[in-house]
C-alpha cells in the first residue's frame, strides 16, 4: 500500500520556511497605499492586506511564529511533564499522590479557556504566550508518562538497577525514560497540531503576538472585515494553518500505527497469512 507523502512535504516546506524567514528577501510590514486590498496578481502573489502590505511575506513570517512558538512550548512541556510524571510515579507515596492531585487541579479547567486566562494575566507577547501554553500543555504528558512508568518500574532490569545502588535520577533517566519514550513522542506529535492551533487563537484575540508581528490567527482576525471584498486575507492564512495542522495529525497517526506493538505484529501475521 502506498501511502501519500505530502503531509511529510507540507511539514518539511513549515520547518524550513520557518528557520529561513530570517534570511529570505521579505518585507512583511512594507505598506503600500496602493495595494491596499489588493487581489493576487503577479506583483502580489497573494494579494495585499488592509495596509497594503504583502500577504505572501507575512504568512511566512507566520509560519515561522507558529513553528517557533509550537516547537519551544512542545520541547518545554515534554520535558517538563515526563520528568514530573516519570519521578512522581517511580518515587510513588506523597510525591505521586501530590502529582495526581496538581493534575486533577489543571484538567479541571478546559484547557484553552485556562491559557487565555493566563496569556490575559501575564499580558499580550510571544514569551507570555509561550509560557502560559507550557503551564497548561505539560499536564497531559505528566499524566502519559506516569501511567506508563507505573506499569514498567517493576521490570527486572530496574529492579536490579535498584540492587545495585543507582541512584534515582539515573534509574529514572536511562532505564524509564528509554521504555516510556514511543507513547511519548505520539503525544508530542499531536501536541504540535494542538499548540499551533491555540497560539493562532490566542493571537486571534489579541493575546499573542503583537502587530507589526505577523501570526497566521492575527492575519485572520484583521480579515474578518474585509470577508466580502478581500476574502484572500482569510483564506491564505486559513489555508496555511488548515494544511499544517492536518500533516501533523495524519503524521502522528501513522507514528502511532508504526510504533503500536499490536499493529506490528497484525501486519506480520497477514503477511505470513496466519
Amino acid at each position: 500500500m502506498i501511502r501519500p507523502v505530502w503531509p511529510v512535504v507540507v511539514l518539511l516546506l513549515w520547518a524550513l520556511v520557518a528557520l529561513t524567514a530570517s534570511w529570505l528577501p521579505l518585507q512583511p510590514d512594507r505598506i503600500a497605499l496602493e495595494a491596499i486590498l489588493h487581489g493576487p496578481a503577479l506583483q502580489y502573489w497573494l494579494g495585499a492586506d488592509d495596509l497594503g502590505r504583502p500577504v505572501f511575506d507575512r504568512v511566512l513570517v507566520g509560519a515561522r511564529t507558529s513553528f517557533l512558538v509550537a516547537g519551544w512550548v512542545v520541547s518545554l512541556s515534554v520535558t517538563a511533564g515526563t520528568l514530573l510524571g516519570s519521578m512522581a510515579a517511580y518515587l510513588g507515596g506523597v510525591w505521586d499522590r501530590a502529582l495526581v492531585m496538581i493534575i486533577d487541579i489543571f484538567m479541571a479547567f478546559p484547557g484553552i479557556l485556562l491559557a487565555i486566562a493566563l496569556a490575559g494575566l501575564l499580558g499580550p507577547g510571544i514569551e507570555n504566550l509561550i509560557f502560559a501554553l507550557t503551564l497548561v500543555g505539560w499536564v497531559g504528558y505528566a499524566r502519559l508518562a506516569r501511567a506508563q512508568v507505573l506499569s514498567v518500574k517493576r521490570r527486572e532490569h530496574v529492579v536490579a538497577a535498584q540492587a545495585l545502588g543507582t541512584g534515582t535520577a539515573r534509574i529514572v533517566m536511562r532505564h524509564l525514560v528509554p521504555l516510556i519514550s514511543a507513547p511519548l513522542v505520539v503525544e508530542a506529535t499531536f501536541g504540535v497540531a494542538a499548540v499551533v492551533i491555540a497560539e493562532s487563537g490566542l493571537s486571534f484575540l489579541g493575546l499573542g503576538v503583537q502587530p507589526p508581528e505577523a501570526s497566521w490567527g492575527s492575519m485572520i482576525r484583521d480579515g474578518v472585515r474585509y470577508m466580502l471584498v478581500a476574502p484572500h486575507l482569510v483564506l491564505v492564512p486559513g489555508g496555511a494553518l488548515f494544511l499544517v495542522v492536518l500533516s501533523v495529525n495524519l503524521l502522528g497517526d501513522r507514528l502511532r500505527d508504526h510504533l503500536d506493538v499490536r499493529s506490528i505484529r497484525r501486519t506480520m501475521e497477514q503477511g505470513t497469512g496466519k
